[in-house]
């Protein structure tokens, strides 16, 4: 889940050794929730359903749907339901509905959080519902691929900087492309949003520095046409000004002594 609150660079919470076994847990069960529910994703299924299954599969495991009656910074009311299901135009945070019907040539993005013994691990993936233009493969491909560098540019001793540079300067080779600015990567594991706030392009700031027992939720929000979006009536959906299509993906990584590690892979 994106963070549309830019954080202050200092308070970055360290997970100890006890909170990454919890972690890898919790994101290993996203992880195959998130394909499983991914299954489902076709022509004429509601939001809603897919939201219903998603709930089912983290209950029947024990675990607890972190979003669900979630509050973020700015909201005026709880996010009230499981994962996050936002279609074409709609960036993140789309709130899943009994009327909203997947259609053939829809992007669907999927994106949820899981609390595994009081740690969260957050992941997200965008979907093409049968056949789409190549401009679209390719929006998916791009903003796929931008996550793996943006995870491959985290190093012990780095910058947050260094994951935000990385992402932008792929994402500007491979096209004319919308980088989504008003909403960010960030800190997860104790909750859903924590420092450091994780741009996806450089924004001038260093942030803190990368160390061992960090926890990141890494996430590029990616735009056929411009980087402006808006917030919708609902509160919590965010949509491209342009009405043009979007992409999202996320991981959650750990970063120990030995490099990265994505738990929810």
């Amino acid at each position: 889940m994106s963070n549309n609150k830019k954080n202050s660079q200092q308070g970055v919470r360290l997970k100890s050794e006890e909170d990454i076994k919890k972690l890898r847990v919790a994101g290993s069960r996203l992880a195959i929730i998130m394909k499983e529910v991914s299954d489902h994703v076709k022509p004429g299924i509601s939001t809603a359903e897919l939201d219903k299954i998603f709930y089912e599969l983290i209950i029947k495991g024990g675990d607890t749907p972190a979003l669900l009656n979630y509050q973020p910074y700015g909201a005026d009311y709880p996010y009230p339901a499981t994962v996050c299901i936002s279609i074409n135009d709609e960036v993140v945070h789309g709130i899943p509905d009994d009327n909203r019907i997947i259609k053939e040539g829809d992007i669907v993005k999927l994106d949820s959080c899981l609390s595994h013994e009081g740690m969260i691990a957050d992941h997200a993936v965008t979907l093409a519902v049968g056949e789409i233009t190549e401009q679209e493969k390719k929006l998916i491909e791009v903003t796929k691929e931008a996550r793996s560098v943006g995870i491959r540019a985290v190093k012990v001793g780095g910058y947050v900087s260094d994951i935000s540079k990385a992402i932008e300067e792929y994402i500007m080779s491979q096209g004319d492309y919308g980088i989504v600015r008003i909403l960010s990567g960030h800190g997860v594991g104790y909750a859903v949003h924590e420092e450091p706030f994780v741009p996806n392009y450089d924004d001038g700031m260093k942030g803190p520095k990368l160390v061992p027992g960090m926890v990141l939720a890494i996430e590029p929000m990616v735009n056929l046409g411009s980087d402006d979006c808006e917030l919708c009536a609902d509160g919590y959906t965010f949509v491209t000004e342009d009405g043009q299509k979007s992409a999202h993906f996320e991981h959650t990584v750990v970063i120990t002594e030995k490099g990265v590690e994505i738990i929810t892979a």
